[in-house]
């Protein structure tokens, strides 16, 4: 029998290592100005640095929870550990442009190894309502990781600097390399495949179209460079299509896609997150350039949206068991395109208090109701054999989702480009055209929610709770950052 100790070990390593992960999916973005001023970056570099995070993290999830199959869930984990703050050690000390981007698609190598092993070896370490607790822990910690991240990157970039957030990591994931193997339980390997193409397909596929975005919205959308991005980007995901239809342990099975509810939350899930990594990306730049504050002060604006969160957050379970989930989705979509559309109206005269904070309280209560349902809907129905890969499908598209937004909003923020306007005219035009861009986002999500989710849910004679096949580790929520 574990002891208690010995437990309370387990979940601190696991904890530990998910928030590091989390953490670094928000806190570059209150340290995007410095960073940008540092490096000399342009604005499709500046969003590369966070889209190949995102990107690579995404389209090697499925991949990395393969391997942990495969090859044992601790030995996985501390090999994600590694690369993770091997790669945070290089954005650390990066001293140009193309350094910095590279090291953080590294650092997605590691998120996506680490991830889907830490929730799997989490659940296989306790049992009952021990497993209960351990899994509300974890999804709190997805919470606090990614707005911490926001007043982390803040006062790094502040009272050191940007480079100081990414420093951190590198004790911590050695820590947590030598505590795992002596606290951690190995899992058993197993036989099977690696679906290599369909990760690669994939992965390389969405980041061809993300290229070509960034690089049109600067060069002109007729560029030979652009267009062949495009071009590759079909003929990529057009292969991953065949190759997940033909293999015989694909990374993502198809007929996942056969559930229209599912569907729907996928596609719900892409575009809802590519609005938010927009707010996010765009709101802090306005923060700073626009109304002047400091890198920590830009952190510390985003928490009234992130109380809001928090507490609407802890009743969507009691409101889901009395009414399902389908209406807290679809009002939370709602709310989060009203805040987002008051968003949209930022000038280079507005203030924080109605500018910025009210909107947010709106976001943040439309991101409380939103998440828990989107992820439960991801699952549902799903068999046991394939409720990891709907888990899996879950998290792959809210980080593509992510990656596919921002590179969209950045092009929409380079068309508003006013020429030889002041600084803080020009960019309030480009923040406001693109958190307009973001509610049109937000729009399609509500679109796709009643019309593939509501329906399907009304057919199916539920109203959409939490319908996943059993408490499995799948059905617990992961990544919601």
């Amino acid at each position: 029998m574990t002891s208690t100790r010995h437990r309370a070990a387990i979940l601190t390593i696991i904890l530990v290592s998910y928030f590091m992960i989390l953490l670094d999916n928000s806190v570059i973005f209150t340290a995007l100005p410095s960073l940008q001023s540092e490096l000399g970056l342009s604005p499709s570099q500046l969003a590369w640095v966070q889209d190949a995070y995102t990107l690579v993290f995404g389209g090697l999830l499925l991949l990395g929870a393969r391997a942990g199959d495969l090859l044992g869930r601790r030995r996985v984990f501390v090999f994600g550990l590694a690369v993770f703050a091997i790669a945070s050690l290089l954005i650390a000390v990066a001293p140009a442009a193309w350094w910095i981007i590279t090291a953080r698609a590294l650092q997605g190598v590691g998120a996506a190894i680490v991830a889907p092993s830490a929730l799997s070896l989490l659940t296989a370490s306790f049992e009952g309502a021990e497993r209960d607790r351990a899994v509300a822990w974890y999804a709190a910690t997805a919470g606090i990781g990614a707005s911490l991240g926001m007043l982390v990157g803040g006062a790094a970039a502040t009272l050191l600097s940007w480079r100081a957030g990414f420093w951190l990591n590198v004790p911590i994931g050695a820590a947590m390399i030598l505590l795992a193997p002596r606290f951690l339980p190995e899992t058993e390997t197993a036989r099977g495949r690696f679906d290599v193409v369909g990760a690669l397909t994939s992965t390389l596929g969405i980041g061809a179209l993300v290229f070509g975005l960034l690089h049109g919205s600067e060069a002109g959308w007729a560029d030979p460079i652009a267009l062949a991005s495009f071009a590759a980007a079909v003929a990529l995901l057009i292969v991953f299509v065949f190759a997940e239809a033909r293999a015989a342990q694909p990374i993502l099975p198809l007929r996942l896609f056969r559930s229209r509810t599912r569907t729907g939350a996928y596609l719900v899930r892409l575009t809802y997150l590519g609005a938010m990594i927009g707010f996010f990306f765009f709101t802090t730049q306005f923060l700073q350039g626009v109304l002047g504050f400091t890198a920590l002060q830009a952190g510390l604006a985003f928490l009234p949206m992130t109380l809001v969160n928090f507490v609407v957050a802890l009743a969507i379970p009691r409101l889901v068991g009395r009414i399902g989930g389908t209406w807290p989705l679809v009002v939370g979509i709602l709310l989060t395109l009203a805040g987002m559309l008051w968003l949209g109206q930022l000038g280079a005269h507005s203030t924080y208090v109605t500018g910025v904070a009210l909107p947010m309280l709106l976001i943040g209560a439309g991101q409380g109701l939103a998440f828990a349902p989107m992820t439960s809907f991801g699952i549902a129905g799903a068999s046991a054999s394939d409720a990891g890969a709907a888990s899996g499908a879950v998290n792959t598209f809210h980080q593509v989702g992510m990656s596919l937004g921002l590179g969209i909003l950045v092009a929409v923020a380079a068309a508003s480009d006013v020429p030889g306007a002041d600084p803080a005219v020009a960019l309030s035009a480009e923040v406001s055209a693109a958190l307009t861009g973001a509610a049109v986002l937000l729009g399609i999500a509500l679109t796709l929610a009643l019309v593939l989710i509501v329906p399907g849910r009304r057919s199916a004679g539920v109203q959409g709770g939490n319908t996943s096949p059993s408490h499995s580790p799948a059905s617990a929520p992961t990544l919601e950052v």
